[in-house]
């Protein structure tokens, strides 16, 4: 999806996968709960701002094209003045300071009475130099457990992330998410015993 054709619509839904799914920050008319198809959400994107800083960057999501998968989040519909308001912000949150690029996916909703969606979602790519790959779950749980940026820890992203996953896709197993969760939390169980 060009950029000029994004500020020409007078209404567009924005898939969240990660952390928009807690905190957008910006005004919109809607939000649905539901899928996108292709795509599995992973932890292998760096950030040096939010949840990290440039000697440790935390591990935020991006998504990974896979045929046979499927990402739930949220979608939020943006309308009249609220477009050019939510991109311009997210412009900066997600692009800026991210290095993520766009596109276009069809959005489905949890509820099966509503029709799917076109949707603008925000993804990193291997060719971005914030991107870090892939890594066993103990590695990079190992690195969300001591990193912290501006926003705050990185534990409170992936903690949310899960709590999101747990209260508004209870039949959906996010295995990746769920592996790196429980090793936070034996981690932590171990640290606090040691201290």
């Amino acid at each position: 999806m060009k950029p000029q054709d994004i500020t020409e619509k007078t209404s567009l839904w924005i898939f969240g996968y990660g952390s928009l799914v807690w905190k957008p920050d910006f005004e919109y008319k809607r939000s649905e709960v539901g899928f996108i198809q292709g795509y599995k959400r992973r932890f292998w994107h760096g950030d040096n701002f939010h949840r990290g800083n440039d000697k440790m960057p935390g591990r935020v999501v991006t998504l990974i094209e896979k045929d046979d998968e499927a990402t739930w989040g949220v979608a939020f519909e943006v309308s009249g003045s609220q477009v050019e308001k939510s991109l311009s912000y997210l412009k900066e949150r997600e692009m800026e300071r991210g290095g993520y690029i766009t596109r276009e996916v069809t959005f489905f909703p949890r509820d099966p009475t509503q029709e799917p969606v076109q949707a603008l979602v925000y993804i990193a790519t291997r060719d971005n130099p914030l991107y870090l790959g892939p890594a066993s779950a103990v590695e990079i749980a190992a690195q969300i457990i001591v990193c912290k940026g501006n926003t705050g820890h990185n534990i409170e992203y992936l903690l949310r992330l899960a709590d999101f996953m747990r209260k508004s896709c209870p039949n959906v197993e996010d295995q990746h998410l769920f592996e790196i969760e429980a090793y936070i939390k034996l981690f932590r169980k171990i640290l606090a015993f040691v201290q």
